[in-house]
């Protein structure tokens, strides 16, 4: 039973991984390209391939834990099988969703001539 629980945690371990690199990969193609030159980051389409290299990673990783979860259950313990590139794609995510996103907020988001408060 305790491998069934340990099987099911990194099975929704790695689906939460999944949706971090979804998640940080949709802001990314939100932003204006200007908004990552202005903030001094990466260019645009370097973070739009890092984060979807990332997404492909943790989406392979996601899905094989769930074909050993449907296969193996409770039966004995899958292992850590997240590798290289699941860690890689986790840094990635979250580098983006901790330091670029909060400089990047706001920037060039299509207000036009707007102020924070309403027009000026």
């Amino acid at each position: 039973m305790i491998y069934g629980l340990f099987n099911l945690l990194f099975l929704l371990l790695s689906v939460a991984i999944v949706g971090m690199s979804v998640y940080a990969l949709v802001h990314a193609m939100r932003v204006p390209a200007n908004a990552f030159l202005s903030a001094g980051k990466l260019k645009k389409e370097w973070w739009l391939l890092i984060l979807a290299l990332a997404t492909l990673f943790s989406a392979g990783g996601a899905l094989w834990y769930l074909q050993a979860f449907l296969l193996i259950g409770g039966g004995s313990f899958i292992g850590v099988q997240f590798g290289l590139f699941s860690i890689a794609a986790v840094i990635a995510a979250t580098i983006y969703i901790v330091d670029v996103k909060p400089a990047v907020k706001g920037m060039g988001g299509g207000r036009g001539n707007n102020g924070p408060y309403g027009p000026w």
